[in-house]
């Protein structure tokens, strides 16, 4: 199935999961999946990386198992800044073989010490090139604050009506803990003519260093009421990880109220904030 299609119906609920890291078995990522039995997302996605080939294999492999052993519809990753245009035919040929109908096309992030391929600069341009060698549905990432490179907002609107001209037909946002930001988002979106579905990805921060990664590699600001409840219960990590999930919800009930399309958890890889999050607003998401 072609997830843009589930829009029509409903408020859709996603996770996003990512490989286990090469020291470990990638069979583990198989308990973090039984362990989310309990969710019933619409869809599940799978990152890339860095790594080559190798990674997109581990990619392949755990999206095939979303949708072949649990069920589940599932989007494969695939960071075009770092592949050429013979890497990404081999990852479709492979994706059509397992009847994995769904792509989140993105540029990917630059890798130290390490040239770009060339083929592709944008992720666009991997739009464009997945539109004439395969009948997919191909989502783009969004970024409500602006992406760190583009130059300012209006730049960053420009190359993201390039990309859902390309043929991108649902989108899924950058994490934000501000939701004024993902509002002042889709208003941008409607001035410049973009019209399809977009997620709003939330991650539930639960402790400092989680939170200090996220700001320094995309850039996002925190709110006033963030910093108070990272002030007040930082250094306690159980109380930090209820106040994390108790934000996030928090977050996705107003969105829900604000007519959001979709929900998009990154989930972390951890199951148990996961389903506490589902627990509390599955029913209102289902509504």
């Amino acid at each position: 199935m072609k997830t843009s299609s589930l829009f029509n119906h409903k408020t859709v609920l996603s996770l996003e999961v990512f490989p286990p890291k090469r020291t470990a078995p990638v069979d583990t990522i198989y308990n973090t999946l039984d362990e989310l039995k309990g969710i019933t997302p619409d869809f599940i996605s799978v990152t890339y990386g860095a790594g080559g080939s190798e990674n997109s294999q581990t990619t392949l492999k755990i999206a095939s198992a979303i949708k072949h052993k649990y069920g589940i519809e599932s989007v494969a990753h695939i960071p075009c800044l770092n592949l050429t245009r013979e890497d990404v035919l081999l990852i479709l040929e492979q994706l059509k073989e397992q009847k994995i109908e769904n792509i989140l096309a993105l540029r990917g992030d630059r890798v130290p010490d390490r040239e770009p391929a060339g083929d592709f600069r944008y992720a666009s341009d991997l739009v464009e090139f997945i539109k004439l060698h395969g009948d997919f549905n191909i989502i783009g990432a969004c970024y409500p604050e602006g992406h760190q490179e583009s130059g300012g907002l209006v730049r960053d609107m420009k190359h993201l009506k390039d990309k859902v001209d390309a043929g991108v037909s649902q989108l899924i946002t950058q994490l934000f803990f501000d939701n004024e930001y993902f509002y002042r988002f889709r208003e941008r979106m409607d001035l410049v003519g973009i019209h399809v579905p977009v997620e709003a990805g939330i991650m539930p921060v639960v402790n400092k260093k989680q939170i200090e990664r996220m700001v320094s590699l995309c850039g996002v600001k925190l709110p006033k009421k963030f910093i108070s409840v990272m002030e007040r219960y930082g250094d306690n990590p159980i109380a930090m990880r209820d106040a994390g999930i108790a934000y996030a919800v928090d977050q996705i009930v107003d969105l829900a109220a604000g007519g959001v399309d979709g929900i998009h958890l990154y989930t972390m890889n951890n199951p148990y904030i996961a389903n506490r999050i589902y627990e509390s607003v599955f029913r209102l998401m289902a509504s």
